[in-house]
């Protein structure tokens, strides 16, 4: 449960990983300027109210309604006096919400801009965030439990949920974004959309 990496997407845009709680949920922070996002408040809110520091916290976005995912929401808010976003159908079993998300809706940082993209079948909610780099520089996308390394979320084996994920997926992320576009999925390692492409046939073969 430490700090894993800090790296500049360009731009005066950085991005800290930190790893926290018993399940190794990944949360990351989004820093520009004074102005901090964090992408899912998973646990450990001292580890994270550490993280932010004394900038503060302008925004939180939780990817989904799981509750590894949002165990420190409420504590973070508290402490920071930050908004709380999710998308609208997976808003319910929050502990706090203050605007709800849709398709298309931007979420901003220290006048960087990531677009939600709305991929339904790990929760009818999920969300990915999208940020392009400067110019037409990389793509950096943050998966929520939706995208891994070796492939989508778990849809507790409900056909129909692994056919939207995975339709959703390979529509709205893979069709649409270069094989550079860095992927950071809610638990575990980064990955590339091109690492993964060559095995889209094999997920939907398997069903998983």
């Amino acid at each position: 449960m430490a700090t894993e990496y800090t790296r500049d997407l360009g731009d005066g845009l950085t991005l800290t990983k930190v790893s926290v709680g018993p399940m190794d949920n990944n949360a990351y922070l989004l820093t520009a300027g004074s102005e901090q996002l964090l992408i899912d408040a998973a646990n450990d809110a001292s580890t994270l109210l550490d993280v932010i520091g004394d900038a503060g916290l302008r925004t939180v976005v939780t990817t989904h309604q799981h509750q590894d995912h949002w165990v420190a929401l409420a504590e973070v808010v508290t402490a920071t006096g930050a908004a709380s976003l999710a998308h609208s159908a997976d808003a319910g079993p929050l502990p706090v919400v203050t605007r709800t998300l849709k398709d298309g809706d931007t979420v901003e940082v220290g006048g960087h801009t990531l677009e939600v993209i709305h991929v339904v079948g790990h929760t009818p909610g999920s969300v990915v965030l999208a940020y392009q780099g400067p110019g037409a520089g990389r793509v950096h996308l943050f998966t929520g439990d939706s995208l891994f390394p070796g492939g989508v979320g778990n849809t507790r084996g409900v056909r129909e949920n692994f056919e939207s994920l995975i339709g959703d997926v390979e529509r709205k992320l893979f069709a649409r974004f270069p094989d550079d576009t860095v992927f950071y999925p809610g638990h575990g390692k980064d990955s590339t959309l091109g690492e993964e492409r060559p095995h889209l046939p094999e997920w939907r073969e398997r069903g998983w």
